[in-house]
């Protein structure tokens, strides 16, 4: 059994690994979405639209709840994607105050890029594991993020 100093300088070492294996994972995420046109967070904005029905698109309180920011975030990313013609604003049916985002069809197309984007960093990050060691990773993350193991990722 190990000693608690022991365990905290695991624990901080851990800490470290993290924060440099996530500072990497921003660089290269960064490097294949900037093709794409867009910045990670107008990307994560674009997947909260996408998963709203196309006939109940989300509020931007909506957006803002989902994605944990104040909402003035939620405008500053919209009109960037807006000017992208990636969203849409449109008023909402049942009460001209509320203002709904909506995908356009340049917006459905980034996202499959985004997609792909995703993928092929992924790819590069995991590239120096074995199949076995994904496998493991994965269910590290999963215990990590608190997430069901028969839940998909």
């Amino acid at each position: 059994m190990s000693t608690p100093s022991a365990d905290a300088g695991t624990d901080r070492l851990l800490a470290e690994q993290l924060l440099r294996l996530t500072r990497r994972l921003h660089r290269i995420q960064k490097r294949h979405l900037e093709p794409v046109g867009i910045t990670p967070a107008q990307g994560r904005l674009l997947r909260v639209v996408a998963h709203y029905p196309a006939d109940a698109p989300p509020r931007m309180a909506d957006i803002a709840a989902r994605l944990e920011v104040v909402p003035r975030q939620v405008t500053t990313l919209v009109d960037g994607l807006e000017n992208a013609d990636c969203v849409r604003r449109v008023p909402d049916p049942a009460n001209r105050r509320v203002t709904r985002i909506e995908l356009t069809d340049t917006g459905r197309a980034t996202l499959r890029r985004l997609r792909n984007a995703r993928t092929d960093a992924a790819e590069e990050i995991l590239a120096p594991l074995t199949a076995e060691q994904r496998e493991v990773l994965g269910g590290l993350l999963n215990a990590l993020a608190d997430i069901p193991a028969e839940r998909p990722c």
